[in-house]
């Protein structure tokens, strides 16, 4: 008889398995989200599919360091995996990214501290968006095309408001595994690269939609058809106004997950290239 002991997602998992830390990126375009979900197509679904394949007859758990929506892409998400197994991590990345479909790929593998939780032990997620202030023939499923000139200085000083604790009820779809609506913004950075707007927001944590709508919002106060006052009143009170701005999953990124003692200093820069018209007429 297997012995079983639970583990902090409440799940109860074989006492002797393994645990490896994953790195992984993926282009999210086709996929329903990160979880997996009934007739739908998954990132997650995916990996356990190319788990068991490989771990015939064994037992396979898969935990991500938290959801992406549908057609958002990461670039490095990070997850766990349970099996029974004698496999070296290398051996378990090779094999795994034989099984993979190209749009997803294991960075690396490391094994993991039995203890390790790539949900719970998670201390900040960090996500980029990409406007393209232009129409793009090659960046179109990773941007978010603004036909509208925008005015990125006031976009940048409006994002200001967001940082530091807040309740971010008016930015998120309802949940039903999230308790609380609030979220600890640590830090906005803001770029423009050539014709794109670059905007990373690091959070503790983030609710269904809230980046996007978090994106959408700063895009109207770019256009001029939303004040600092209208996101201050989001901020402070419940507000269906926010949903209509939902910015599109295509330029979302999940960019890192950070753990305890880990540092984030790496500088702002789009994940395409799309260089500003005049560079190009020059």
């Amino acid at each position: 008889m297997v012995r079983l002991k639970p583990d902090r997602s409440g799940i109860l998992l074989p006492h002797n398995m393994a645990r490896f830390k994953l790195y992984i990126e993926y282009e999210g375009t086709r996929y329903s989200g990160w979880q997996m979900q009934k007739n739908s197509k998954s990132v997650q679904g995916k990996l356990y599919d190319a788990a068991k394949s490989i771990f015939k007859g064994e037992h396979v758990e898969i935990y991500g360091s938290g959801r992406t929506d549908a057609g958002v892409h990461a670039i490095c998400q990070v997850a766990h995996l349970d099996v029974k197994t004698v496999l070296a991590p290398e051996i378990i990345w090779m094999k795994m990214n034989d099984e993979l479909p190209a749009d997803i790929n294991i960075i690396e593998a490391e094994k993991a501290n039995p203890k390790f939780h790539a949900r719970y032990d998670a201390k900040n997620r960090i996500y980029l968006y990409q406007i393209s202030k232009r129409r793009t023939a090659f960046g179109k499923p990773f941007v978010w095309w603004i036909k509208d000139k925008l005015n990125f200085e006031k976009m940048i000083k409006a994002s200001r408001l967001f940082i530091g604790m807040h309740n971010f009820v008016s930015f998120a779809d309802k949940d039903d595994e999230e308790k609380s609506t609030k979220v600890l913004i640590e830090d906005i950075q803001m770029k423009e690269d050539g014709d794109l707007i670059l905007i990373r927001i690091i959070g503790s944590h983030f609710l269904w939609k809230q980046v996007r709508r978090m994106v959408g919002v700063l895009a109207e106060i770019g256009r001029g058809k939303l004040t600092p006052d209208d996101l201050k009143y989001f901020l402070e009170h419940k507000s269906p106004t926010p949903a209509k701005y939902t910015a599109p999953p295509s330029g979302l990124f999940l960019e890192k997950v950070l753990y305890t003692e880990e540092k984030f200093q790496a500088a702002l820069q789009s994940t395409i290239i799309i260089p500003s018209m005049k560079s190009v007429l020059q």
